[in-house]
């Protein structure tokens, strides 16, 4: 008798029929694996045992796979937020079917922006992904400025992507998106310090990351003045200790240090700029007279 859990789980925790056919699976033990939920159908001729409410499965049920920054996210890339659930179909799909029920059309869309794709794309990637060339060229298209930014960091950084592919992805952008390529570093070590940069210099700030300090580096410094660091479990591993130290060294090679949290960043934006503003404005260096008193 055929494991076909098992199989399934072998294949990633997603295969067609097919696979399972080539593999020894009998119609029969398809039916009785889903019956005692060893498996789920995802769509006619899928199964599955990941979470039913899985992007990669939802794409799927769809009709197609995941593209942009729905597939960033299913490979663990720096995405912040929920986003529209994107998928990836063939030009000649058919019977597209709605995210949560495999019975029911997918109507207006709702929930899902579908990407009709021509066979360059749709003949790359896996089962349920596109290619990671072009999650990232749709992400750079459709999303915001930040977004796209901290999806390209993550590849390069990661090294999912080479300098050779980002230019590759470069070439493949529409003219008037090319100029992403100004706001990408790959020494960027988190989602936190990639959002906080971009963010950063939007403002008009000049920003420069992984600055050396000693045998450390700092995270970023912001117009020459202000040492950054971002600090949080998830992106780091320094101890309580290590970052006082830290911030200690950062005011000893002469600037101010300023320490946040990821959460900050992501959910109090604009307190933390505003701290930043003050701290510029009150250590910005002022114009001195000929009595070397401060001008002013």
């Amino acid at each position: 008798m055929t494991d076909i859990q098992a199989l399934v789980n072998g294949l990633g925790g997603l295969a067609q029929k097919r696979q399972l056919v080539a593999r020894g699976a009998q119609d029969s033990e398809l039916t009785r694996a889903v019956k005692d939920g060893a498996v789920a159908r995802a769509r006619q001729g899928w199964y599955t045992t990941v979470d039913v409410a899985a992007p990669r499965v939802r794409a799927v049920r769809v009709g197609g796979r995941l593209t942009g920054i729905s597939a960033i996210s299913d490979w663990g890339g720096w995405v912040l937020g929920k986003h529209q659930l994107h998928v990836s179909v063939p030009q000649n799909a058919a019977r597209l079917r709605n995210q949560w029920n495999r019975r029911k059309p997918i109507g207006a869309h709702r929930g899902v922006r579908v990407h009709w794709d021509p066979p360059s794309t749709s003949e790359r990637g896996s089962l349920w992904h596109v290619g990671l060339a072009e999650a990232l060229r749709r992400v750079v298209v459709d999303e915001d400025l930040e977004t796209a930014v901290a999806s390209i960091d993550w590849a390069l950084r990661t090294a999912r992507i080479d300098h050779f592919d980002f230019e590759q992805l470069i070439l493949s952008l529409p003219l008037h998106k090319r100029w992403i390529r100004s706001w990408v570093d790959g020494r960027c070590e988190s989602l936190p310090e990639s959002l906080a940069r971009t963010r950063l210099r939007l403002a008009g700030h000049r920003v420069k990351i992984q600055v050396a300090v000693g045998k450390k580096r700092i995270d970023m410094v912001i117009d020459s003045i202000v040492g950054l660091e971002i600090n949080g479990k998830q992106f780091h591993a320094h101890t309580f200790e290590e970052d006082h130290l830290k911030s200690i060294e950062i005011t000893i090679v002469g600037f101010y240090a300023m320490s946040v949290s990821a959460k900050m960043v992501f959910t109090q934006w604009d307190l933390f700029s505003r701290a930043v503003r003050m701290a510029l404005e009150s250590h910005a260096p002022r114009n001195l007279g000929n009595s070397g008193i401060p001008s002013g």
